[in-house]
């Protein structure tokens, strides 16, 4: 964690302890710091300036936005990525970095943590890295999904779950399906595989999941593989498909998308995601706005890392479109 987030983490502690009256019990259970660390980071922020009367000015930006989109969609947590931060690195890097410094922070000896596939996931597995005095752990590292076997090697789920696992050195478990199948009776054969039950039932003792948020374009990820048909496609944009997590899709208000498509998915349902203490969505850019924005309305996640430019968008569509619903 670089010094700049250090100050950031600090702040967010100190304004959540003055300004919003919450006990240092209560931010330890919502932010997942143990106490001692709470109460070191609020003496931090009083000695070193980071707050007096009020947060300094290039911290403030940053925690009113977090607030907003905590306050707006009930989240555990939101993390803004510091233009500074993205001008440094390419946007999916720096979100990756972001998502990284916060399982360090979080993750405990014996946690079940379930990782999906993409191009962001692969920026946040890239940015783990193994500590030299790091001990074999009890944890888990799964699979969420299968993968399209034509994507790029590094984007795909199983190599994802492999570096993590190296990071936190704890077991992986890979999953060796496709994450579409053409027919239904293809998929139910596949699951009761001896390797994919599994995995399947390591997704229901999950306490943090890591996923990317599609958006539902020409250029996304998920129907550049192929796997979903031109048939498949239509009917997705029929139904108002704004984005999907997973390969699970869903329309701007959250509502999940259900097609035969949905019976063809081999990846995590998203009412398990819902369910967990860690639900953590990696995503940015002003493409993936309608498909944020759906999967914040349908809480299939609690904890958001993003970019500056992507919060402020997210805010300024979720208020035009409560305006326009009215």
């Amino acid at each position: 964690m670089n010094e700049w987030e250090k100050d950031r983490l600090a702040v967010k502690v100190a304004s959540m302890y003055y300004a919003d009256n919450l006990t240092q019990d209560e931010i330890s259970r919502k932010l997942g710091i143990h106490r001692t660390t709470i109460s070191r980071l609020i003496k931090t922020a009083r000695q070193e300036g980071l707050i007096t009367i009020a947060i300094r000015d290039d911290l403030k930006p940053y925690y009113a936005l977090e607030n907003k989109l905590e306050t707006l969609f009930g989240l555990k947590e939101v993390y803004i990525v510091s233009s500074q931060r993205v001008q440094e690195d390419s946007e999916r890097q720096a979100l990756g970095k972001t998502c990284a410094e916060l399982l360090a922070r979080i993750v405990q000896d014996g946690d079940t943590i379930g990782i999906s596939w993409g191009s962001t996931m692969k920026e946040v597995a890239n940015a783990l890295k193994p500590s030299p005095n790091q001990r074999p752990t009890q944890s888990q590292i799964v699979a969420l999904c299968g993968g399209p076997g034509n994507l790029e090697s590094d984007n795909h789920v199983n190599p994802i779950v492999g570096k993590v696992s190296q990071a936190f050195k704890a077991k992986p478990y890979y999953f060796y399906a496709p994450i579409i199948t053409s027919k239904r009776e293809t998929k139910e054969a596949i699951l009761q595989d001896d390797s994919c039950v599994t995995v399947t039932n390591l997704w229901h003792k999950v306490r943090i999941a890591v996923v990317g948020i599609g958006a539902f374009s020409e250029s996304s990820s998920v129907l550049s593989t192929g796997y979903i048909t031109l048939q498949d496609q239509e009917a997705l944009r029929q139904a108002g498909a704004a984005g999907d997590i997973c390969s699970r899709f869903y329309d701007l208000a959250g509502r999940r998308i259900q097609l035969d498509l949905a019976d063809r998915t081999i990846s995590v349902d998203l009412d398990i995601l819902k369910g967990l203490n860690y639900s953590i969505a990696v995503a940015g850019g002003a493409h993936k706005v309608p498909a944020i924005l759906g999967a914040l309305r349908g809480r299939f996640v609690n904890v958001l890392i993003t970019t500056e430019e992507t919060a402020r968008l997210l805010l300024e569509t979720a208020n035009e479109t409560v305006e326009a619903a009215e």
